[in-house]
């Protein structure tokens, strides 16, 4: 299965926030919602969860 991979860089913010979170789809839109909550003031709503799989990419392995 595939990691992937939230990248705070990525999103709009004012905070300039660079945390970047990897590891099995659930486990990251779990963890990136909190942080969405916890840290830049979001709501904790099925579409914050939507937005933040949408988002989401693949995670590139060494070669």
């Amino acid at each position: 299965m595939t990691r992937k991979v939230a990248d705070c860089r990525k999103m709009p913010s004012e905070s300039g926030c660079s945390l970047t979170i990897s590891g099995e789809e659930e486990e990251v839109v779990r963890a990136a919602s909190e942080h969405a909550v916890s840290v830049h003031g979001h709501a904790d709503t099925p579409e914050l969860k939507d937005g933040i799989r949408e988002s989401l990419e693949d995670e590139k392995v060494p070669a």
